[in-house]
């Protein structure tokens, strides 16, 4: 029987404020909207879900194990507003069967970022990989031996870039794209092609078996059950099945009304009675023969049908943004606004948050259910609207950090 690697990925955008041309306010974030989701969030999802994985974990009694990786953007909204969620959180990483994942502190897509851009991108992934590294050690009293990219993004170059990092990181998860794996196994540990790490591949069917298709199980609108899940995973060749989503399709994208709640409640011990015992990220890493190398040449991710970066670099717009904020690296990082004005960088930062430039994706007319998923996140009315209200913001941005490093320099 394969074991079973259960990774939930926590993470809240900063919502901007509508703001256009004729706005002069250095306020770019909508903090009422950000505090009105976030607890609405936090009592629907992650405190019933985390309060349960509580239960689970002393019930089981270190058979039930699994992986976490909280952004920093949701980190610094928690603490704001949402201080006894975080400490569940906090609690719940302390029993000493959850294992917490390193990532890119405020979910930026820098490690994909092409042109001109590239370079000043990269210095600010491997800076947001140290930030998040600090903040996880700061909370929880751990420090990541696995990296998680932004929603899976992978690729070689990206997996040489980690591996260099100082943080020594046994391995990376990663989309089990079936344009990558060809007629190979996700359910296997793999090694990154060009480094040592460990590579662990998502099973997006399972995966989307719960977190896409839970209420229409079979395509004839039946809810899945623990049980029958669970067969399914005792099925499949190889030595390790990897669930990966969202922490959020427990109560928030797939209601308590669902059976959701009882779907998780019962899973461990359906799993574990057909010899699927849990193994963290780490202990995947640590235990697994390595089936081969994987190469990806081209960066992957979980998003959308067409599992790339299309989702957040898939059009002009995506790609105008992109390129205009990562232009700004130099100015927002460099040492004048750093130091004497970290407010700046602090908000340039959080615009660098990869939902900004998800919200303008644009999906083909053939994936009408890509279009469904962005328009349920995106709090705008179109994705032209999205990229109008970024640049605006951009624009008001731009000559504040030109002022502040002329200031310094002088």
């Amino acid at each position: 029987m394969p074991s079973t690697c259960l990774y939930l990925q926590m993470h809240q955008p900063p919502r901007l404020r509508r703001f256009n041309i004729f706005t002069d306010d250095t306020r770019y974030f909508d903090d009422d909207l950000n505090r009105s989701l976030l607890q609405r969030i936090a009592a629907r999802c992650y405190d019933p879900t985390l309060d349960l994985l509580r239960r689970l974990t002393d019930r089981h009694r270190g058979d039930f194990r699994l992986g976490l990786s909280v952004s920093g953007s949701l980190l610094d909204q928690l603490t704001r507003h949402a201080p006894d969620t975080l400490e569940r959180l906090v609690k719940l990483a302390g029993t000493g069967d959850v294992e917490i994942l390193g990532e890119t502190d405020h979910h930026s897509i820098a490690s994909a970022v092409g042109g001109d851009e590239a370079r000043p991108a990269r210095r600010e992934f491997g800076r947001q990989i140290d930030l998040h590294t600090a903040a996880v050690e700061r909370r929880f009293g751990q420090r990541p031996t696995v990296f998680r990219n932004t929603e899976l993004i992978h690729s070689d170059a990206i997996a040489v870039a980690v591996a260099r990092r100082p943080q020594g990181f046994l391995g990376v998860l990663a989309e089990g794209a079936d344009h990558v794996l060809g007629d190979r196994s996700p359910n296997h540990l793999y090694r990154a092609h060009g480094t040592n790490l460990g590579l662990l591949l998502r099973n997006h069917r399972l995966s989307d078996a719960i977190a896409f298709r839970f209420t229409n199980a079979d395509g004839r609108n039946t809810t899945l059950t623990a049980d029958a899940f669970a067969e399914r995973v005792a099925a499949q060749p190889g030595e390790v099945v990897n669930l990966f989503m969202d922490f959020e399709t427990f109560g928030e994208h797939l209601w308590a009304s669902t059976g959701i709640f009882t779907f998780l409640e019962r899973l461990p011990a359906a799993l574990l009675d057909r010899g699927c015992f849990f193994l963290t990220p780490s202990e995947a890493m640590d235990t697994l023969p390595a089936a081969g190398i994987l190469s990806t040449p081209a960066p992957t991710s979980w998003a959308d049908a067409r599992r790339d970066t299309s989702a957040w670099l898939g059009n002009a717009m995506q790609q105008s943004a992109t390129q205009r904020l990562y232009a700004l690296a130099p100015l927002a990082t460099g040492p004048a606004v750093a130091r004497h004005h970290p407010e700046l960088l602090r908000d340039w930062r959080r615009l660098t948050t990869s939902d900004h430039v998800y919200y303008m994706a644009t999906p083909a007319p053939q994936h009408a259910g890509d279009e469904t998923v962005h328009q349920y996140f995106s709090p705008y009315d179109s994705p032209y609207d999205a990229y109008i209200n970024f640049m605006n913001i951009l624009g008001h941005l731009t000559p504040r950090l030109e002022a502040a490093a002329a200031r310094s320099a002088d």
